[in-house]
């Protein structure tokens, strides 16, 4: 599953992780930390969608 930031576009991928900002490949978005921000904007998950 994909998520998008809908404020700059980054794309954070479930599959791959975020291995430069300490997140494991494999991580669910869901299961990201409740203070997890977009490395590039530094909006919260609510500003995020699914990217079907």
């Amino acid at each position: 599953m994909k998520w998008v930031c809908n404020i700059c576009g980054y794309e954070y991928d479930e599959e791959a992780g975020d291995p430069e900002n300490g997140i494991e490949p494999g991580t669910k978005f869901e299961d990201l930390p409740e203070d997890f921000v977009c490395p590039l904007c530094g909006v919260g998950k609510e500003d995020f969608s699914k990217v079907e």
